[in-house]
């Protein structure tokens, strides 16, 4: 049991390549459309102001360090005279807070570096996951700044890739019945090549209906490894549900409704109509399912059913494309006669 519909691809993700500092960019490392991995070097900003700023701040911290270090031991020595009687208490107290107040420096000094430090490392920037770097945004010489909040370019992850598509919310609920029993394949292909599909996996129900249009938006997952599905791209999206051996299927037109259910009808041998009623297990296409009042071979009418009545006679006329339609029916559809 399928159903079919229409999709776009999407990334699996999506990151804007942005800087943290400002500067000239002096380097770009890939080609537009390249593919990248995570931690790939992309762009390189002039690192020259960060250097110097990380070698003031580690010389700030050094003689701040060396600071700390004399205040302590004149703590020491405070301590000692205060013990003979030498030094005022109060001596001692100025002697403790210029040590705390220098070893305070040492450690805003060491957050200094630290941050310098980071500064020097953003101006190496690199891809943040695998995927495939799109268009250059930004050409080397350019200034940039943080505060632009500009993307330097866009990486899209496509290996996996996801397929999104909507579905009427009549069939959510057969939709979620089979996919609590099993994951559900979803097979993604664009329209001129229905022959060789991408196979993947549903793995997302939105949790609301879309009351616009009466539909629930559906995800899927593919593996894409030969990047067959490339994001943007509308494709052709068939859902399986369940699958049937050995099931009766005629084409969906053959299928009319009437007061007391669905029926068909089926020709016989002397080329007249004869009307029986069906039980329709589902619909998936342009293909019903029928589930009783059907026999393999049997013949049905797929056009005209609105003139007959049954016991008239029809021409039968050959129709490939009807035939390929209705697996395990006559190769053969009928008109009805005029």
């Amino acid at each position: 049991m399928e159903l079919s519909t229409f999709g776009t691809v999407q990334a699996d993700a999506t990151v804007a390549v942005k800087s943290q500092v400002d500067g000239i960019i002096t380097k770009v490392h890939f080609t537009k459309g390249q593919h990248v991995r995570k931690g790939d070097l992309l762009f390189t900003v002039d690192p020259r102001p960060f250097k110097a700023a990380l070698d003031q701040a580690e010389a700030n911290l050094a003689r701040d360090t060396v600071l700390a270090n004399n205040a302590q031991k004149d703590v020491q020595r405070a301590e000692a005279l205060y013990q003979k009687g030498i030094a005022s208490e109060e001596e001692l107290d100025k002697a403790k807070a210029s040590a705390e107040s220098q070893a305070a420096a040492v450690r805003a000094d060491a957050a200094l570096v630290e941050r310098a430090r980071l500064d020097l490392e953003y101006c190496s920037i690199a891809s943040p996951i695998d995927g495939r770097i799109g268009n250059m945004l930004v050409d080397e010489g350019n200034l940039i700044t943080k505060a632009n909040d500009a993307a330097l370019a866009v990486v899209n992850r496509i290996r996996p890739v996801q397929v999104f598509f909507s579905l009427p919310q009549t069939d959510l609920g057969e939709v979620r019945k089979y996919m609590a029993q099993s994951p559900l394949t979803v097979l993604a292909y664009a329209e001129k090549d229905q022959q060789d599909a991408e196979s993947g996996k549903l793995v997302f129900v939105d949790n609301a209906i879309d009351t616009g249009t009466g539909t629930v938006r559906l995800g899927a997952v593919f593996a894409n490894e030969d990047e067959r599905l490339w994001p943007g791209q509308y494709v052709a999206v068939k859902l399986t549900l369940a699958t049937r051996h050995d099931a009766i299927v005629v084409p969906s037109k053959a299928v009319e409704t009437g007061r007391d259910g669905k029926y068909v009808f089926v020709i016989r041998a002397d080329k007249r109509v004869e009307f029986r009623p069906v039980t329709v297990l589902a619909n998936t296409g342009d293909v019903a399912v029928i589930g009783e009042g059907l026999r393999v071979g049997e013949q049905v009418v797929t056009d005209g059913q609105f003139r007959l009545s049954p016991g008239w006679r029809v021409e039968i006329k050959s129709d490939k494309q009807g035939a390929a339609a209705a697996t395990g029916a006559s190769p053969a559809t009928s008109r009805a006669a005029s």
